[in-house]
């Protein structure tokens, strides 16, 4: 591979598909087509749902149409070098290119861990204080979480992003994975990267990892109201109603935290393991999010019936 030699800065990385298994990398690309079909066309329906549904204008689908839109944006930012590499078999990127993939999926995946604790307060706020719900999630306070949620994914990661332009790059500029992510082309640079480091460390450690802990400390209070209800069938009914984000909550945060322990500690796995580990944390959430929720969520499944009876009706 000729890029592999080069000792000085390159304007242009190589990206890779499967190792071993380029023979057959139009066959592969068949499940990650199907994969983004679903994604796309699933929260694509989600929103269609929430926007022409009057009963479903409330502050918890608000929260899923963000949701929807931030899984949407993770899909449209991993799409172009896909399936170039599948299809076109263009695996160069030039660098300006990958700083805007990269800053694209960091401030995507930054935003749905934020959108995740909101709906989890939201849900925290329904069983545990029902009574003042209303109160304390208005429409005008979702609205408000949502422009913070939407500025502060892209804020948090431009510095990171614009600071690699700095840096100069030796050696191999081959990325193990077939789109550009911040912890991997840093490690590409020859000079020192401390200050990137760090401050990386430091916006997980502020955004996705305190959104974990608000996350898990509003389920121990929520387990807690719950497990204090009289009846089982009011344990149940209540636990119901955060089956959907629990699932969705799981979806994204252990495929996560997989590729971050493989980045860490599988310096010596096969290439291929951490490019499927990285495509696990990018593909499975937008694809499952809408299933589950429209599986697990009654309103939406009462929607979604109605409309395939409106369809079978009228033909």
């Amino acid at each position: 591979m000729p890029l592999s030699n080069i000792t000085q800065f390159s304007p242009m990385f190589y990206l890779t598909s499967f190792p071993g298994l380029e023979a057959i990398k139009h066959w592969i690309f068949i499940p990650f087509f199907f994969m983004y079909m679903v994604a796309i066309s699933g929260n694509c329906f989600i929103l269609i749902i929430i926007k022409t549904s009057p009963r479903l204008h409330t502050p918890m689908y608000y929260l899923l149409s963000l949701l929807a839109l931030t899984d949407l944006g993770l899909c449209v930012s991993t799409l172009p070098t896909t399936m170039g590499i599948f299809w076109f078999n263009s695996h160069h990127i030039y660098f300006g290119a990958c700083q805007i993939q990269m800053f694209c999926i960091h401030s995507f995946s930054f935003m749905e861990s934020s959108v995740l604790l909101i709906m989890s307060f939201d849900r925290f706020v329904a069983i545990c204080h029902p009574l003042r719900y209303s109160v304390i999630i208005t429409d005008q306070r979702v609205v408000r979480a949502g422009l913070i949620v939407i500025f502060q994914g892209p804020v948090a990661t431009i510095p990171i992003v614009l600071l690699l332009k700095a840096f100069s790059y030796c050696g191999s500029v081959v990325l193990s994975h077939s789109f550009c992510l911040h912890q991997e082309v840093i490690q590409l640079a020859c000079t020192d990267t401390t200050f990137n480091n760090l401050y990386g460390l430091m916006v997980v450690a502020f955004t996705v990892m305190l959104d974990l802990v608000l996350i898990a400390l509003s389920y121990g209070l929520i387990l807690l109201t719950v497990a204090g209800l009289a009846s089982q069938e009011d344990q149940h009914r209540a636990f119901q109603t955060c089956t959907a984000h629990l699932c969705a909550v799981l979806v994204f945060f252990v495929p996560m935290m997989g590729l971050s322990l493989v980045h860490r500690f599988g310096k010596h796995a096969p290439p291929a393991f951490h490019l499927l580990m990285a495509n696990v944390y990018l593909f499975v959430p937008p694809m499952l999010n809408p299933i589950i929720y429209s599986i697990k969520t009654k309103e939406i499944r009462r929607v979604i019936i109605k409309f395939l009876g409106l369809k079978k009706a009228s033909s």
